[in-house]
């Protein structure tokens, strides 16, 4: 039986595929988005396969639009980050998107121990904040961390940026794909994979601490 791990001062959460279902939001958007390229004339030919986007989620927006649509050009990749934002918030307006089974009961639990919470998200900032706004989470979280906002090249730098600012020491770090165990490894965490959105391959969590199937298994680890 594993040994039961030290209670960090703050836990690090990734949003996509760890707090938030993602496709529950994105998929429609993502359908909306390559409508409205092709009506502005810079995409040809049916939406990529959702698998596309899906597979690529933890990843940079420019690395996920030169997977999704590699042979498009650079102005198609930056008008679909328009176009898919754009979509999302006009979703999480409309209540659309959910969060995963137990997240905000979990998140208001570990709140009330103590431990600090935070946001480390490759995201847009207006989308990361967006689903933390509207799916009620604003006053458990300490801070709000994306690459939109922090214009950072890796998970790594923003987690590190994160725990410079607030003098955080002992702290856990929470998500689905590898980027989160790298970010989380490099910069000393303890790492706990989250394996229930199933976007990543096999592997993608290698490395990990704890690997957990629901999100409520944080109170127990």
């Amino acid at each position: 039986m594993a040994h039961r791990l030290d209670v960090p001062e703050a836990m690090l959460f990734d949003l996509d595929g760890t707090l938030f279902r993602t496709e529950s939001l994105l998929i429609p958007a993502y359908h909306a988005t390559f409508d409205k390229l092709r009506e502005e004339g810079l995409y040809n030919g049916d939406t990529p396969p959702e698998e596309r986007i899906l597979s690529s989620l933890g990843l940079l927006l420019p690395e996920i639009w030169r997977r999704v649509m590699p042979e498009a050009s650079l102005e198609a990749h930056r008008r679909a980050d328009y176009w898919l934002l754009h979509f999302q918030l006009e979703g999480l307006h409309r209540g659309e998107g959910e969060l995963y089974e137990g997240v905000a009961e979990t998140l208001d639990k570990l709140h009330r121990r103590g431990i600090r919470l935070f946001v480390a998200s490759n995201g847009l900032e207006h989308y990361v904040k967006g689903v933390v706004h509207h799916k009620g989470l604003d006053s458990l979280f300490e801070g709000i961390y994306s690459a939109g906002e922090y214009g950072t090249a890796s998970k790594v730098d923003l987690v590190r940026i994160c725990l410079e600012r607030h003098r955080i020491e002992r702290a856990w770090m929470v998500g689905d794909r590898s980027s989160d165990v790298e970010a989380g490894k490099r910069n000393g965490l303890t790492v706990i994979g989250c394996s229930y959105a199933q976007f990543g391959k096999a592997g993608e969590l290698d490395g990990a601490d704890r690997v957990i199937t629901r999100f409520d298994e944080l109170l127990v680890m």
